[in-house]
């Protein structure tokens, strides 16, 4: 049988993890089995451990890709308001608390959508989970900042973090609950949304 080239073998390695990338924030990772990930991705049960040596570490894996993705968004986002941090961190607000956002977890941002999982999964998952945050924190305490000095506001590097800790889990609690009451309660879902957009943006 042929050997596969380095290049299809990672190839194969980013399709398993963009299969469990959307069936992990989907039905969470327990929720899920490797082989029907493996199936999703187009390849055999068998064929996983020839990129992974568990399922842990192929979640640890989706985290870590999970946040790349969305710091490389966010990131996106301070590039097209290069002269307002104002602006920026309102396109953030908007952008993160939509109903898109709220109805498709398997597309959107894993800091929502998988830290439940980051609890109950043990170190592995939670130290890249808190590497992610700090990824968030780090570009949010920027745009703040950027923001005091746009305003003419002082403001110390130390309050700034402690607002954008305060505004990036203030994002995903929100999404989470509006999540909890969806189906239930969809005009309570839609209100939850709209009051942190609004409440957020008043800051």
């Amino acid at each position: 049988m042929p050997r596969i080239t380095r290049e299809q073998k990672q190839l194969n390695r980013e399709k398993i993890v963009r299969a469990a990338g959307e069936g992990f924030r989907s039905r969470g990772i327990d929720g899920i089995g490797i082989e029907e990930l493996m199936k999703t991705a187009g390849m055999t049960h068998g064929g996983f451990y020839n990129h992974f040596s568990s399922k842990e570490d192929l979640a640890v894996e989706v985290y870590r890709q999970g946040f790349a993705d969305s710091l490389d968004a966010l990131a996106a986002i301070r590039r097209a308001h290069p002269r307002s941090a104002r602006a920026a961190l309102h396109d953030l607000v908007d952008g993160y608390l939509t109903a898109a956002h709220r109805d498709h977890p398997e597309t959107g941002c894993a800091s929502a959508a998988l830290a439940v999982d980051a609890g109950r999964h043990g170190a592995p998952p939670q130290a890249e989970y808190q590497r992610g945050l700090e990824g968030y924190f780090s570009a949010i305490t920027e745009m703040v900042l950027d923001r005091a000095r746009q305003s003419g506001t002082e403001l110390t590097a130390a309050e700034a973090r402690e607002q954008a800790v305060a505004l990036f889990s203030q994002l995903v609690g929100a999404l989470v609950v509006s999540r909890a009451v969806a189906e239930a309660d969809p005009r309570l879902s839609d209100e939850i949304l709209a009051v942190n957009r609004r409440q957020l943006k008043q800051r």
